[in-house]
């Protein structure tokens, strides 16, 4: 048994695409034309880091009450998890591409953390 995709709410697709790809290193896995039960175009986008089993589903807003959600879908804590080989590499390299840092790295018995949102505004621990 294993979770396989995750999805993620944001305004549009080819930013989000360009900040997990571009910015996160992830693969763009799957980007494929779509339709939502009511017959509107849609696409289905998954994203997944290098050599990882579970993926983001990156899903436009559709409506009001979906766009409320961009950016607070664990409303306001800290929701999602990247685990990375070289902390402080990872860490200059998002820096250097304009990430906003909400906590600036420091040392658990865990690992280093420093926690970043992504283009959506959702809040994630980069934890090396």
């Amino acid at each position: 048994m294993q979770i396989e995709l995750i999805t993620i709410v944001v305004d549009d697709y080819d930013p989000a695409i360009a900040f997990f790809t571009g910015v996160l290193g992830f693969e763009l896995i799957e980007d494929s034309p779509a339709t939502t039960t009511d017959g509107h175009a849609k696409r289905w986008v998954v994203v997944r880091p290098p050599d990882a089993r579970t993926g983001l589903l990156l899903a436009r807003a559709d409506g009001d009450h979906q766009r409320a959600a961009i950016g607070n879908q664990t409303a306001g804590r800290v929701g999602f998890f990247l685990r990375v080989d070289d902390f402080e590499a990872h860490h200059r390299r998002m820096v250097a591409a304009g990430v906003t840092f909400v906590r600036e790295p420091r040392d658990e018995p865990y690992g280093r953390v420093a926690v970043f949102l992504d283009i959506a505004g959702n809040r994630w621990d980069l934890l090396g």
